[in-house]
């Protein structure tokens, strides 16, 4: 019997295989993946995204999952399907709340703990200086002299160009491997390839992503993020079939018109836009 699993590039499915309680081995497992061998995790305790933001407006566009290491890192990891203006800057902006909420009253010595920015991205760039990073998957970035030398190894961003992972199941290789082909392809599968067969994690990751095993409310929750992420793909692709050579602005507002007309909560367009509320307001 084929099976029919959760497209993980929607709200819902991202959070569902990997935002929940029950998730967290598998959650960890991917970290886990990205991570060097002397980083490697034992447990991770979810917090609370409404804690990323200090006013209203900081929360209005948070990361997916927010969750700390049996040793007090942090890790932020964002599912994001479209490029948005300034999206760095905004990468760069939401990793200094996991920063600044480590202050601690009264006498301090300022010993921070490890920070990582994650972004699994359904886009590329196109904005590389170097050629040579054209077609990379995986992008780490820290701060670094002039000379190329880590300045501070404590803060981390992990950028994951899924459209530049072409690799078929005969060619994987790591772990990571496994997870980007699991991630980019799983809404294609009709059963567990034979190379996910033997893996305790992956097969989890398959029966949480199995749309037959949800209830009633959750296949609701699903089919509205699964609406919204079509509408935002069909905006986004129309408008580059058109050529719209202004960027990204033009798109965006393009999208948030087509997804407030369909009726879709300001917080989401927001969201998935980049725009401001007074902006969305006005269309």
């Amino acid at each position: 019997m084929k099976a029919i699993y959760v497209n993980p590039f929607t709200d819902f499915g991202f959070k569902k295989i990997f935002g929940e309680e029950a998730s967290k081995p598998l959650l960890i497992d991917f970290l886990n993946s990205l991570l060097p061998q002397r980083n490697q995790i034992k447990s991770l305790s979810f917090k609370n995204t409404e804690q990323l933001g200090q006013t209203s407006f900081d929360r209005k566009a948070i990361y997916d999952i927010y969750c700390e290491n049996e040793n007090g890192e942090k890790f932020i990891v964002e599912l994001q399907k479209a490029k948005q203006d300034y999206f760095k800057e905004r990468t760069i902006y939401y990793s200094t709340f996991p920063i600044r909420e480590q202050a601690e009253k009264g006498e301090w010595n300022y010993n921070l703990k490890a920070v990582y920015c994650i972004g699994i991205l359904d886009f590329t760039f196109k904005d590389y200086q170097n050629d040579a990073d054209v077609n990379n998957v995986v992008h780490e970035i820290k701060l670094k002299n002039q000379e190329g030398k880590t300045f501070y190894e404590k803060l981390t961003y992990i950028y994951l160009e899924m459209p530049n992972f072409t690799k078929t199941e005969k060619e994987l290789e790591t772990r990571l491997d496994k997870w980007l082909y699991f991630i980019k392809h799983l809404e294609d599968f009709q059963r567990i390839p034979e190379i996910f067969k033997n893996e305790v994690v992956f097969v989890t990751a398959f029966e949480k992503a199995e749309i037959a095993h949800y209830k009633p409310d959750e296949m609701t929750n699903y089919e509205n993020s699964l609406k919204v992420y079509r509408d935002l793909k069909n905006v986004i692709d129309s408008a580059e079939n058109k050529g719209i050579a202004k960027g990204e602005r033009n798109a965006a507002l393009k999208m948030a018109k087509v997804l407030k007309s369909k009726g879709i909560s300001v917080d989401i367009i927001i969201e998935t836009s980049g725009l401001s509320k007074e902006e969305i307001e006005k269309l």
